[in-house]
C-alpha cells in the first residue's frame, strides 16, 4: 500500500509539473512583444496574411478560449501545425527523434562507462596519484564546452584522419550502421564532458560509505576487497550516483541542441534551432513540452529505481 501510494504521488506530481510547463509555454507566446502572428510572418506580411495566421493558430479568440483549445490539443497529443514545414508538429518531432534519441543514449553510455570505474577507483585510492589525476581531468572536462570539443574532434578525426564524416546522418538509403557511425564523434563529445560530473559524484558518494561500519564488518569476515567495494559499498552509494546519472540524461537531451547543430545532425535539437531562427512558435512550443516531459519521465524512473535499490525508500 505504501509503495502504491508513493507511485501515485509521483505520478500526480508529474501531471502537475507538466500542467505548469504547458501553461508557461502558452504564456510565453502570448507575452511576445507585438502580435505573435505578425512576429512569426515578419515585416513583409500583409494584413490578410496576419489575419489568416491568427485564425489558423486560434489567436482570434479570447485568452480563456485559446488556453482551453491549447490544453485540449496538448492532452490529445496535438501540438499544432508547423508554419514553415507545413506539417503537424508531432510528425516533425517524430521524424527527427531518432538521431537525438541514439545520441543521448550513446552519450550517456559513454559517460557512465568512463565515470563509474574511474570514480570508484579514485575513491578507493584516495590521495593517490591516480586520484589526483582523475580529479584534475574531471574538473578540466567539466569546464570544456561540448561544442568546442566537437569541433576539435571534427578537425582531428574527420578532416585530418578521415575516419568519420564531418557532418550529417547518412543519406536517405543509409544503413543503420552508417547512421550510427555518424554519431560516434558527437556522442564522444557529449559523453566525455558529461562523464566529469558523474565521476566526481561517484567518488564523493563512495568516500561517504567506504569507512562505514558495515564495510569494515564485511572486510573482517574475509571477503575479497573488490567484493566489499562493489557489492556492499557501491550498492549503498548508488542513490546519489543514480540521481546525477538521471540529471545527466536530462541535460544531454537539451545539450544536444548545440551539438546537433555543430555536427549537422537532423535531430530535435537542430529542429529547435531552426524554429527559433524562423520564429516557428508551434514547433518551439511542442519541442519544449516534449523535452520537459522527458525530464519529468527521467526523474520518475530514477525515483522508481530508488525503491528497487534501497528498501528504506519505500517507507
Amino acid at each position: 500500500m505504501l509503495l502504491l501510494r508513493s507511485v501515485l504521488n509521483r505520478l500526480l506530481g508529474m501531471i502537475v509539473v507538466m500542467a505548469l510547463v504547458a501553461t508557461i509555454v502558452f504564456v510565453i507566446v502570448r507575452v511576445t512583444p507585438g502580435d505573435p502572428a505578425a512576429v512569426m510572418l515578419g515585416p513583409d506580411a500583409t494584413a490578410a496574411d496576419i489575419a489568416a495566421l491568427r485564425s489558423r493558430l486560434g489567436l482570434d479568440g479570447s485568452i480563456p478560449e485559446q488556453f482551453w483549445r491549447y490544453i485540449v490539443g496538448v492532452v490529445q497529443g496535438d501540438f499544432g501545425q508547423s508554419i514553415f514545414l507545413n506539417e503537424p508538429v508531432t510528425a516533425a518531432l517524430a521524424q527527427r527523434a531518432e538521431p537525438t534519441f541514439f545520441l543521448t543514449v550513446f552519450s550517456l553510455l559513454i559517460a557512465t562507462v568512463i565515470a563509474l570505474p574511474v570514480g570508484i577507483l579514485s575513491a578507493y585510492r584516495r590521495g593517490s596519484l591516480f586520484d589526483q589525476a582523475a580529479t584534475t581531468i574531471a574538473m578540466f572536462a567539466a569546464s570544456v564546452p561540448s561544442f568546442w570539443l566537437g569541433l576539435l574532434f571534427i578537425q582531428l578525426f574527420a578532416v585530418r584522419l578521415g575516419w568519420f564524416d564531418t557532418s550529417g546522418y547518412g543519406g536517405p538509403g543509409a544503413s543503420f550502421g552508417d547512421r550510427i557511425a555518424h554519431l560516434v564523434l558527437p556522442a564522444l563529445a557529449l559523453g566525455l564532458v558529461s562523464s566529469a560530473l558523474i565521476t566526481r559524484f561517484t567518488r564523493a558518494s563512495m568516500l561517504d560509505v567506504l569507512n562505514d561500519d558495515y564495510v569494515r564488518t564485511a572486510r573482517s569476515k574475509g571477503m575479497s576487497e573488490w567484493r566489499v567495494v562493489l557489492k556492499h559499498a557501491l550498492k549503498n552509494a548508488l542513490i546519489p550516483i543514480l540521481t546525477v546519472i538521471g540529471l545527466t540524461a536530462a541535460l544531454l537531451i537539451s545539450g544536444a541542441v548545440v551539438t546537433e547543430t555543430v555536427f549537422g545532425l537532423p535531430g530535435v535539437g537542430s529542429l529547435v534551432v531552426s524554429a527559433v531562427l524562423r520564429r516557428d512558435y508551434p514547433v518551439i512550443q511542442g519541442a519544449l513540452l516534449v523535452i520537459a516531459g522527458l525530464y519529468v519521465l527521467v526523474n520518475f524512473v530514477i525515483d522508481m529505481l530508488y525503491i528497487l535499490i534501497d528498501p528504506r525508500v519505500r517507507y
